[in-house]
């Protein structure tokens, strides 16, 4: 699971007044202090770092006393002396107090987390608020629930260890995760919906169903495809790149790594050097980096020659590798990875092209998302980062505009993120739910006036003037790595017939007699020749149940049982099941056949 990020600068300053309607954030984040006074009376000693709500609930981070740590089955006994103290609907109380009044009573309290967040505050701070709950205390700014008697549907999660301040230099905490809701009735959806995510976790399937594996001797965020993995992965690559062509994008390659000069002339160096990994000093000292991103190439690709007015829009398409340094705390089975294959479209076109590019470049992008199963999305707009972003505000606003009026042709809900873009440019993502309801951020695009004029990019107008193109960056899958681990989900390892390693089983229900294995044989040929894949039980000796079992557990689509009876009577029919539902019919094999290739070719979810 990756850890959440932490801005403790919430805590600085005066209290926030409580708004009239009470907030999920708000309940959580007030569930996180009842957590925290929870552990406080529970384990004399104990010291607490930050603790704010999050998407899923709330966490807070603490150093228990020498010798002591947290397990799984502590939370049941925490958890019930938060309802404890709930019950009791003691007041969350605010005070304002001078820093250093602050910083004494925390040193007092022998809370040497709080006292550092407080000597980190800006100079022009000086006034801070806190919360008690009882007798624990709190530097906070809010706001939160009245009294604790709000907090009554409320579950621990589980436990994590991670460093303070996210830095891997220093000390490990213990971090407890829970999450509050204002009803059981929410609260058990919940938790119907993690033990679903749990079953469906493509770290688990990826081991049950033999796809991929992360061994240690490669290091952490590296993953290897097993054959059956490998040839899912090349069957979603492989039709991307079928419907990329379909669409005029040119394929271009680029190498794994560059001289350093690339990267300061991208500004990738300036701004994400800590996302990249170290660089590599060869041919006699110069600096080389492994890529985080393939944009600075294909840009020098459009460079290596003059360029006309004729070409634009120029469309580049690569399934590129990219290699980002992730730290071990937030690496994540397939979703964060440190080495990844990103399906990169860069576009070149000219302002007057940009408006209908965008428009049909994110009906492309759905179109092939909805292709591959998903079908429920909604579109954010992000906007630029604050401080940390190149290029003007003009620039900026323009091709923000541009976006939104793109996104606002699809009939999508709309959600602006102010703040969320690049430094080089702001972007929609698309936002799909999966079917349990959970959102993946998948396809970006991004508008970039920055890059063309960093590199000096041109083409030559219809009167033989120079213009400066702009370019657009666009991951549909995100990366392909990523995108195989939500499919994985989604369909909880029932992938549909076209992206299946095994597509049919073929299960001889006499695997002794020669005639069965033969009838087995044949139609396992017939259905090959017509592009299907199809395999023959291969474990001699046991059950015909058992060989029908392993196909269920290994989520091969379809099973066909053959046996005597059937190459007795000659008619060419078979009986098949399907796994996922259990289902059972005896079809004749070319109706069989024209079934499973219409099936396939209409990418058919089942």
């Amino acid at each position: 699971m990756a850890e959440h990020s932490v801005d403790d600068s919430a805590e600085a300053g005066p209290p926030i007044d409580v708004p009239a309607e009470l907030t999920l954030d708000i309940l959580r984040h007030s569930a996180a202090h009842l957590m925290a006074s929870a552990v406080v009376e529970l384990y004399p000693g104990a010291q607490y770092d930050v603790g704010p709500a999050t998407d899923e609930g709330f966490f807070y981070n603490f150093r228990l006393p020498e010798h002591t740590h947290f397990v799984e089955d502590d939370l049941p006994r925490i958890e019930s002396k938060m309802k404890e103290l709930a019950k009791r609907r003691i007041p969350f109380e605010r005070e304002v107090m001078s820093r250093d009044q602050a910083r004494h009573l925390f040193s007092d309290l022998g809370q040497p987390f709080k006292v550092d967040i407080i000597d980190r505050m800006p100079d022009d701070v000086d006034s801070v608020g806190i919360y008690r709950t009882g007798n624990f205390v709190d530097l906070c700014r809010g706001p939160h629930v009245p009294h604790s008697g709000h907090l009554r549907a409320l579950k621990l999660l589980r436990v994590a260890g991670v460093y303070w301040k996210g830095d891997e230099s220093n000390e490990q905490l213990q971090r407890v995760y829970g999450t509050a809701f204002f009803d059981r009735e929410q609260l058990d959806a919940f938790i119907a919906q993690r033990e679903q995510a749990r079953l469906r976790d493509h770290r688990r399937l990826g081991v049950e169903l033999d796809l991929f594996s992360f061994p240690e001797e490669i290091g952490s965020g590296l993953a290897l495809f097993h054959p059956k993995g490998g040839l899912v992965r090349k069957l979603m690559e492989d039709y991307s790149r079928q419907r990329h062509e379909e669409a005029g994008y040119e394929f271009v390659n680029s190498p794994h790594i560059t001289k350093e000069d690339l990267f300061k002339t991208s500004g990738h160096l300036q701004w994400y050097a800590d996302g990249m990994f170290p660089p590599m000093e060869l041919d006699g000292g110069t600096r080389y980096y492994l890529k985080p991103m393939n944009c600075p190439f294909h840009i020098l690709i459009y460079a290596s020659r003059q360029r006309s007015y004729r070409e634009l829009p120029l469309r580049m398409f690569e399934f590129g590798s990219v290699y980002r340094y992730e730290k071990s705390g937030v690496v994540h089975g397939l979703t964060r990875v440190r080495g990844m294959t990103q399906d990169d479209a860069h576009i070149f076109c000219s302002k007057a092209q940009m408006g209908d590019e965008l428009r049909s470049l994110l009906q492309f992008v759905l179109d092939l998302l909805r292709d591959y199963g998903l079908s429920d999305f909604f579109l954010e707009l992000q906007t630029k980062p604050e401080g940390k972003a190149f290029g003007t505000d003009e620039e900026w606003a323009e091709a923000t505009d541009a976006l939104r009026a793109a996104a606002v042709a699809m009939d999508l809900p709309l959600v602006l993120d102010e703040g969320g873009g690049t430094f080089y440019a702001p972007k929609i993502s698309v936002q799909a739910r999966d079917a349990i309801g959970r959102t993946w951020q998948l396809s970006t695009i991004q508008v970039d006036f920055m890059l063309p004029q960093r590199f000096d990019l041109h083409y030559i107008e219809a009167d033989g003037t120079q213009a400066r193109p702009i370019m657009i960056h666009r991951a549909l899958f995100g990366s392909v790595e990523r995108f195989f681990g939500i499919l994985l989900e989604h369909y909880a390892g029932h992938f549909p017939l076209w992206l299946a390693p095994v597509q049919v089983e073929i299960v001889p229900v006499q695997d002794d007699a020669p005639e069965v294995l033969q009838y087995a044989a044949v139609l396992r040929d017939t259905l090959r020749a017509a592009g299907l894949r199809a395999n023959v039980g291969d474990k001699p000796g046991a059950r015909m149940q058992a060989r029908i079992r392993d196909a269920v557990k290994q989520k091969v689509p379809y099973v066909v049982v053959v046996g005597r009876n059937d190459v007795e009577r000659g008619d060419g029919v078979v009986n098949l099941r399907v796994t996922q539902t259990g289902a059972q019919e005896d079809v004749a094999v070319p109706e069989l056949v024209q079934r499973m290739v219409r099936e396939v070719a209409e990418r058919s979810s089942g």
